[in-house]
């Protein structure tokens, strides 16, 4: 394989290889190309310094039928599409495992379901079918409600077997049904399966390619589309393969992980791409660390993120479905588009600054950053291992938050977690016990709450030009809520650090 270079500068230290599609296999330990000839990449001294290897050169096939390796996401499409082969850029007939839609886009999409297939038609199966409001539950805004009621009667009418409805909004506790978050939701109720196709009417559905699924977000006119057949026409991507490799140090989380790669390619590094993630870190990853690595594929352009399904996985899944399921892997001469390595061993805690999440910068580069709130929650940052990291970081300071620290669960089963589960090292305590020693508010109910904004009166939403550290996934103007708000990403042992000084803070600063 391909040298890499490695660099060492103020913005990070770590190994990358970029390699274009060499048509060989990345697992070939005799793989070797001529270093002399590559074309070198240099960003600038503080930047990383990256070596992009020429194509190899390929021999005339043999005669007869020959099999094109094809790479995990080509293989769960192909499947889908009951073809034998598929390559990049072919376009097919996919049917669908699971459609998963919510009450922003839910009614949009049965609207256009009842308009092209007609006022009685039927979905075409009704246990395919998950809906789950999350977004805009909690508000006393009369359309946001009314979308809800939307889901409701079409379910009732449907008779759909997966609805996790919300009635009584003054106490989530009420609500039997209601689950939260729909990207947790899917994985935590067990609708998500290696092999499968999943689509949803949310950008972050790739969530759950962490289970070795082909997720992807998709919009109203194409649910619509799926509601009445059960199909989608997709164009298969072509596979960005990121190898990380090294021991994960006890100040990073995935979120610092995911930061780092979108920093490098950029928000359209992987523009309608398949991002493959393999190496002894990911396989050291727990499931919901997973998510939060798939979970941002979007923020940089990707169609898709997978990751191979293994004993992890297999454990997460044992009391979650009794549906079979059939895993697949890249094969081991599979054409990936490029392949970039990480040593995640010399990785520091990062940043995404306003306004943009690939505006990579190391969290201590921004010591001088006056924050005036911190959020932990969503569907990247609002996890029991995500409210688990923020209190070790509480626990291990001992001091009080300097600015209003929000935490919003994702899901009824994480908002039990944090007032139920042990914190390791504490004596006992739980999440929901630091945090009130740390003067943070209360957790409030399990939704998407401020991530996306939405109604004015929605929980912990910026109302006003402030400076927040959260732990969700977007920091554009407007995200969550002012304009003129400014947001930094982060992880949430970055986050926790924040609220402790008021500033945004390097969580090493506590944590060793």
């Amino acid at each position: 394989m391909a040298s890499a270079a490695i660099a060492s500068s103020s913005s990070s230290s770590f190994i990358i290889q970029q390699r274009k599609d060499v048509g060989l296999s990345p697992f070939s330990p005799n793989t070797s190309f001529n270093l002399s000839n590559s074309k070198k990449k240099v960003f600038s001294k503080n930047k990383i310094v990256s070596v992009m290897a020429p194509q190899s050169q390929r021999t005339p096939s043999t005669t007869g039928s020959v099999k094109t390796g094809m790479t995990m996401t080509e293989k769960i499409l192909a499947r889908a599409s009951e073809k034998p082969q598929l390559r990049p850029g072919e376009n097919v007939w996919v049917n669908v495992d699971i459609l998963m839609t919510h009450d922003v886009c839910g009614p949009g999409s049965i609207g256009i379901f009842k308009k092209e297939f007609g006022q009685d038609a039927k979905v075409w199966d009704r246990e395919k079918l998950v809906i789950i409001p999350d977004h805009y539950i909690f508000t006393k805004d009369e359309r946001a409600n009314r979308n809800v009621d939307i889901l409701r009667d079409f379910c009732n009418e449907q008779n759909i077997k997966y609805f996790y409805d919300i009635n009584d909004l003054g106490n989530f506790k009420a609500n039997p049904d209601y689950k939260g978050v729909c990207h947790v939701a899917l994985a935590q109720e067990g609708h998500c399966r290696p092999g499968e196709v999943l689509l949803g009417t949310d950008s972050h559905t790739c969530t759950a390619g962490a289970f070795g699924q082909f997720a992807t977000g998709i919009g109203n006119t194409d649910a619509g589309f799926v509601l009445g057949t059960g199909k989608l026409l997709l164009k298969v991507p072509p596979t960005l393969r990121f190898v990380m490799d090294g021991e994960m140090p006890d100040y990073l989380l995935a979120k610092d992980l995911i930061l780092q790669i979108i920093g490098e390619i950029s928000v359209s590094g992987a523009t309608y791409k398949s991002m493959e993630f393999v190496g002894s870190t990911v396989e050291s990853l727990s499931m919901e660390e997973r998510m939060t690595l798939c979970n941002m594929v979007v923020e940089a352009g990707g169609k898709n993120g997978v990751i191979p399904a293994d004993a992890t996985t297999y454990k997460y899944l044992e009391d979650k479905t009794s549906l079979p399921y059939e895993a697949l892997y890249s094969d081991e001469k599979a054409r990936f588009l490029s392949e970039y390595r990480f040593d995640i061993s010399k990785l520091e805690p990062l940043v995404a600054k306003p306004h943009s999440p690939d505006n990579r910068a190391l969290a201590r580069e921004c010591k001088d950053v006056k924050i005036d709130r911190v959020y932990i929650g969503s569907c990247t940052g609002g996890k029991t291992e995500d409210f688990l990291a923020a209190a070790k970081v509480f626990l291990a300071s001992g001091k009080k938050v300097k600015v209003p620290t929000f935490l919003v669960p994702a899901t009824q089963k994480v908002w039990m977690d944090v007032y139920s589960l042990p914190v390791p090292g504490s004596g006992g305590k739980t999440c929901s016990q630091i945090f009130e020693e740390a003067g943070c508010d209360t957790p409030a109910s399990p939704s998407c709450g401020a991530c996306l904004g939405g109604p004015k009166d929605t929980y912990a939403r910026m109302n006003e030009a402030q400076v927040c550290v959260s732990t969700t996934n977007r920091n554009f103007p407007g995200r969550m809520g002012h304009k003129d708000g400014q947001i930094y990403l982060a992880s949430p042992y970055t986050a926790a650090a924040s609220a402790l000084t008021g500033y945004v803070t390097d969580p090493r600063e506590f944590l060793q």
